[in-house]
C-alpha cells in the first residue's frame, strides 16, 4: 500500500496537463498488447510500477485545474480514507451478517439525509451508485405504487398491466437522459417519457406541464410520475419544484425530484432554491458531484418507507423475513452493496456541513465571476447564464457562421488530444457549446484565466490552419482584473 501511494502522490506532483498529450490510438495499441493470461505473473511492486506508468499517467487527471468538462469531481481525503476502509474489509450492505455496524451505519446517514430534506420520520433512504439507479429506482416505485392505485395490480408478481402501453412519465425537455433510460428498462419503452418545454434558462415551464397533463388525460393516457430537476446538467438549471408538487398532489400523480447535481444546495446558504423538495415523493442526491465524494456514491430518498416495498424480494439465504436484524437489500435492487455511506459519514464528521456548504457556495459565486470573464473576451460567446456551476460558451472569433459548429468541436477535441484542456460539449438552442463544470473549491480565478487563454490561443491556431500541440506566446485574457 506504501508504494501505491507513493505512486499516486509522484502522479499528482508531476501532472502538469490534464491528459498526457499520448496520441489515442498509440494508448490503445500498448493496452491491448498486454497480455492477461500471463504464465510468469510479476510481482506486485512491479504491477504498481507498470499501472503507473502505462494506464495512470495516461489516464485523465481529474484533479487538474484545466479537466472541467463533466460533473466530476476531486474527492475529498476523508471519502478517499473511507473508500480505503471499505476496499480492505470488503463488506457488503444486502444482509447485517456481511456487514455488522456497517448496516447501522448506512441507516443512519439515510435518516439524517432524510431529515436534511425536510423528511419526517415516515421517510427512508438506502444509498445507489449514483443518479441513473436512483432514477431507475425512483420511477420503478413509482409505476408501481401507481398501478397498484389505479387497479390494484401487482407488478412484482403478475407483471405489467394490460394497460401499461398509456402509462407515461413527465420531465422537462432539458430532464436528464436516464429517464428515457428508466422508461425503456421498465418496459414501457422510451415514447412513455414525455418531455415537457423549457424555458431559455432550462427549467420547465409550469404552465406547459398543467397543459401536458391535461392533453395526455384527454387522449386516454396514464401519468403517473411528474420529475422536477434540480440542476439539469448543462444548465444547472432547477425546475419550480414547489409548483410541480402542487400539480403533482391535485393529478394524483408521483413527484420524483432529480437533485443528483443540485442537492447539495441542502447544505448551503442557497437551500431556498430547493423550495418544494420537502414535498417529493422520491428524490435521487449523488455525493461524486457537489458533495465532493469518490464515485460512485449515491442515495434516494422516499417520503414514504413503506413504499420500499415495491422493491422488496425474499431469498432464504439472504433476507428471511424471520430476521430479527436489518437487511437492508430489501430496499435495493441491488444485492451487492459496497460501503458508500462511510465516505459521507466521514466527511460530514471530519470536514463538517457547514464547511461543505461554504464550498458550494463559493462554487456558485466562482462560477458567476468566470461568466463574467468569459463575457469579456471579444473572441469568446457567452451562451447561457449559469444557474450553479456549468458555464456554456463557445469560440466565436473569425470564423463564419457556417463554420462555427464544426470549429468549436474540433476546438474542444483538439484541446483534448494536446491534453491542453479537458472541455464539455454540448448543444445549446441549436449551437454547439463548449462547457465549463466547475466542482473544485480548490481552483483560483488565475486558473481561469490561463484556461481561457490556452483555449482562444489553440483556437487561432486553428483558424491559421495549424494547431500545435506547444503553446505560443499571445496577449493574455482581458478583464480579469475586473473579476
Amino acid at each position: 500500500m506504501k508504494a501505491c501511494t507513493a505512486q499516486i502522490t509522484a502522479l499528482f506532483e508531476q501532472a502538469d496537463a490534464p491528459y498526457s498529450g499520448i496520441d489515442p490510438a498509440k494508448l490503445r495499441e500498448w493496452i491491448t498488447g498486454v497480455e492477461l493470461s500471463t504464465q510468469s505473473p510479476s510481482s506486485l511492486e512491479r504491477m504498481i510500477e507498470e499501472v503507473a506508468a502505462l494506464i495512470a499517467k495516461h489516464s485523465i487527471v481529474v484533479q487538474h485545474p484545466h479537466c472541467i468538462a463533466h460533473l466530476h469531481t476531486p474527492p475529498l481525503l476523508a471519502g478517499i480514507a473511507a473508500d480505503r476502509f471499505a476496499s480492505a474489509q470488503n463488506l457488503s450492505l444486502d444482509s447485517w451478517d456481511q456487514s455488522g455496524a456497517a448496516t447501522y451505519v448506512e441507516q443512519h446517514v439515510s435518516n439524517w439525509l432524510c431529515r436534511l430534506f425536510g423528511y419526517d420520520a415516515a421517510a427512508d433512504g438506502v444509498f445507489t451508485s449514483g443518479g441513473t439507479q436512483g432514477n431507475i429506482m425512483g420511477l420503478l416505485v413509482a409505476r408501481d405504487w401507481a398501478v397498484h392505485r389505479i387497479s390494484g395490480h401487482d407488478v412484482q408478481r403478475d407483471g405489467l398491466p394490460d394497460y401499461h402501453g398509456r402509462l407515461r412519465i413527465i420531465g422537462s425537455a432539458k430532464s436528464h437522459f436516464t429517464l428515457r433510460k428508466a422508461a425503456a428498462i421498465m418496459g414501457l419503452g422510451q415514447r412513455a417519457m414525455v418531455a415537457v418545454p423549457s424555458h431559455a434558462d432550462g427549467t420547465m415551464k409550469i404552465e406547459a406541464l398543467e397543459q401536458t397533463l391535461d392533453q395526455l388525460k384527454q387522449a386516454g393516457l396514464i401519468p403517473f410520475a411528474i420529475v422536477g430537476t434540480a440542476g439539469t446538467t448543462d444548465h444547472g438549471a432547477i425546475d419550480d419544484l414547489a409548483a410541480i408538487a402542487e400539480i403533482a398532489k391535485r393529478h394524483q400523480t408521483w413527484f420524483h425530484v432529480d437533485a443528483a447535481y443540485g442537492g447539495a444546495l441542502i447544505l448551503s446558504q442557497n437551500k431556498h432554491r430547493l423550495a418544494g423538495i420537502e414535498q417529493a415523493d422520491s428524490l435521487i442526491v449523488d455525493f461524486h458531484k457537489l458533495w465532493f465524494q469518490p464515485i460512485g456514491c449515491g442515495a434516494i430518498l422516499l417520503k414514504d418507507a413503506k413504499n420500499f416495498r415495491h422493491l422488496l424480494q425474499r431469498a432464504e439465504y439472504l433476507n428471511r423475513e424471520t430476521d430479527d436484524l436489518p437487511n437492508l437489500v430489501d430496499k435495493s435492487i441491488s444485492a451487492t452493496r459496497r460501503f458508500d455511506a462511510l465516505k459521507v459519514w466521514m466527511t460530514a464528521r471530519s470536514v463538517g456541513v457547514d464547511a461543505l456548504g461554504s464550498m458550494v457556495d463559493h462554487l456558485l459565486a466562482q462560477t458567476q465571476a468566470v461568466a463574467r470573464l468569459v463575457a469579456q473576451q471579444d473572441e469568446l460567446e457567452l451562451l447561457a447564464a449559469p444557474h450553479l456551476t456549468t458555464i456554456l460558451f463557445r469560440y466565436a472569433g473569425a470564423i463564419g457562421a457556417s463554420a462555427i459548429d464544426d470549429f468549436n468541436r474540433r476546438l474542444r477535441t483538439g484541446l483534448l488530444k494536446a491534453g491542453h484542456a479537458i472541455l464539455g460539449e454540448t448543444t445549446v438552442d441549436g449551437k454547439i457549446a463548449l462547457k465549463m463544470t466547475i466542482l473544485n473549491p480548490c481552483l483560483t480565478m488565475q486558473d481561469f484565466v490561463d484556461l481561457l487563454d490556452k483555449v482562444m490561443r489553440f483556437a487561432r491556431q486553428l483558424t491559421e490552419g495549424s494547431p500545435s500541440h506547444t503553446e505560443s506566446s499571445c496577449e493574455t485574457v482581458s478583464g480579469a482584473a475586473h473579476v
